[in-house]
């Protein structure tokens, strides 16, 4: 059964930095395209960052520039890093297959 798994929220200020991780088990993060979506309060889920294959990444205009992402195959994990975080990037963070399966999520939220 594919399984995701997000970790690494938490409060940071604004201007600092975040790393999250995507932790997958029974299929391979390098075959599959992934997003990472968050979802505000009382918002939509925003599409922020996709890995197309390895070595091929999209960025939302909202977080290009200052997010990137981080693909372990040895690990099958796709980390996040998030960079110069506003207080508009709060939210709760999924890694997310194109059929939909994803994790918990993890809770960032970007306050003073």
């Amino acid at each position: 059964e594919a399984q995701l798994v997000e970790s690494g929220g938490g409060l940071v200020q604004p201007g600092g930095s975040r790393r999250l991780s995507c932790a997958a088990s029974g299929f391979a993060l390098k075959t599959e395209t992934i997003n990472w979506v968050r979802q505000a309060p009382g918002k939509g889920p925003e599409h922020i960052a996709t890995l197309i294959t390895p070595g091929i990444t999209t960025f939302a205009d909202s977080v290009k520039g200052r997010f990137s992402m981080f693909l372990d195959s040895e690990r099958n994990t796709l980390d996040l890093e998030m960079n110069n975080l506003k207080p508009e990037d709060t939210g709760v963070y999924y890694c997310e297959r194109m059929d939909g399966t994803r994790g918990q999520g993890t809770q960032v939220t970007i306050s003073s």
